[in-house]
């Protein structure tokens, strides 16, 4: 204890503890601000902080290291230096140049990473982090962090079933200073005013409900979805990504009552007809589900509305939803003079590997789509604003990378607990099963009980 204590006093000198009125990262209001970057210009320092890490993770079993962006890939560094483990660095988002890649270094699937991180509040970014690397097919299983400011984000990275450790805390780092009498009395009374209040966020918050989510929702086509998801007790959509209208029709029969809506490609069906569509209208509104066309409108606006509109097709007279995607811009999905009873749908995040949007035009997706009335949700592969339904594509029971088709897939657990869906949207894991409709009733539980133990 004396050497981590002589060595936190070192780095205080740098200033790395600042007293004032700052809003942090997570969005809390917080008297004291934390900030390890001054160490990065000090080697000497790096040097003794690695090996502090390098006794506390002795015991731990990994293959490569990753700091998380960006204050503690210095420290993550020089932990590889030392430890004479491979580094790899994992981008805040995509350049848009060059690999592309988000994760930088040399590595394997299956490869177990340690991840560093500097500071712990409410663990948001580092579960980012997290979540990144585990979709790059890496395992994480242990992550150290220099200091935990206990404000719930230890507990909370726990119960996601994380091994987690931390070299200092907050309430022990202030009482060494106070010892010391390095604190001035009004930082004092700052202090003892923060711990008093408690101010903790809880990233495990539970999620909201079905009914408290539809009174966020404005749109009458997001409000009935939900409604239909309670009664049935199904959030399963399935994708008919079928190219015969018989087929089609003999799959909605067997599987209309375990679902809540049905996704279709109308301009991949070969033999397509109105006689269909009003066939399968009246399905749907026997067995209670929304029809979801999957368009993915993404053009300029007036194209956008002509295909919308026109054509063989004419999807705004017979679909209750359409997804878009929102490239050319929000404009491009302003004025499509869609009907009172219809919903659009944001793509924000595809599920398909090596997929282009990165952070960057995500979180532009979402700001396009909250502004938007007439868009009831998104469909992305992360926590949204609880103003949008989110549906998560590529569900599958058993994780696939189809390098051949260029699809990922996620167990509808994943998709509920890390991300947050509203919507699980499954294929061919039930189209194209020996029987359909058991499958569907697989899913439509394992949809459901996902959602009831998030609450």
């Amino acid at each position: 204890m004396e050497e981590k204590e002589q060595f936190f006093l070192e780095i205080y000198n740098l200033g790395i503890i600042k007293f004032g009125n700052f809003t942090l990262k997570s969005g809390m209001n917080s008297p004291i601000y934390i900030d390890f970057r001054p160490i990065a210009s000090r080697p000497d320092l790096l040097i003794k902080l690695s090996d502090l890490l390098i006794h506390e993770v002795i015991s731990y079993d990994f293959e490569l290291i990753c700091g998380v962006p960006y204050a503690a890939l210095p420290i993550a560094t020089t932990l590889s230096l030392r430890s004479k483990i491979p580094l790899i660095i994992k981008r805040k988002e995509n350049k848009g140049y060059g690999t592309e890649r988000m994760i930088e270094g040399i590595y394997k699937i299956g490869q177990n990473c340690l991840i560093i991180e500097d500071v712990i509040t409410s663990g948001d970014s580092l579960l980012k982090t997290v979540i990144d690397l585990e979709k790059e097919g890496l395992i994480i299983k242990n992550i150290m962090s220099i200091l935990d400011r206990e404000q719930g984000g230890i507990e909370n990275i726990r119960k996601k079933g994380y091994n987690i450790r931390t070299l200092f805390r907050i309430g022990e780092v202030l009482k060494i200073l106070k010892k010391k009498h390095f604190l001035k009395k009004k930082e004092i009374h700052m202090i003892q005013f923060f711990f008093k209040k408690k101010n903790i966020k809880n990233i495990q918050n539970k999620r909201i409900s079905y009914e408290e989510k539809k009174e966020k929702i404005s749109h009458p086509i997001g409000k009935k979805l939900i409604d239909i998801t309670l009664k049935k007790k199904t959030n399963l959509i399935v994708s008919a990504d079928l190219i015969h209208t018989e087929n089609i029709l003999k799959l909605v029969n067997l599987i209309g009552d375990r679902i809540c809506g049905l996704k279709l490609h109308v301009d991949i069906i070969n033999d397509f007809s109105y006689s269909f569509i009003k066939c399968l209208k009246n399905i749907s509104i026997e067995k209670n589900f929304l029809l979801f066309e999957d368009r993915k409108l993404c053009d300029v606006g007036y194209t956008n509305y002509l295909q919308l509109h026109y054509g063989i097709h004419k999807i705004s007279s017979w679909a209750d939803i359409i997804t878009v995607h929102v490239l050319a811009g929000s404009m491009s999905i302003q004025n499509l003079d869609i009907p009172y009873s219809m919903g659009l749908i944001t793509i924000s995040e595809m599920s398909s590997y090596g997929r282009l949007s990165d952070d960057h035009y995500i979180r532009k997706a979402l700001n396009i789509s909250l502004k938007n009335p007439k868009v009831i949700g998104t469909v992305a592969q992360r926590k949204v604003d609880d103003r949008l339904l989110l549906f998560t594509p590529g569900i599958h029971f058993y994780k696939r990378n189809n390098n051949n088709i260029g699809n990922t897939y996620i167990h509808p657990v994943q998709a509920f607990e890390k991300n947050g869906s509203d919507f699980i949207i499954v294929g061919k894991a039930i189209y194209q099963s020996d029987n359909p409709e058991i499958t569907a009733e697989e899913y439509r539980n394992a949809g459901w009980k996902a959602y009831k133990n998030g609450l």
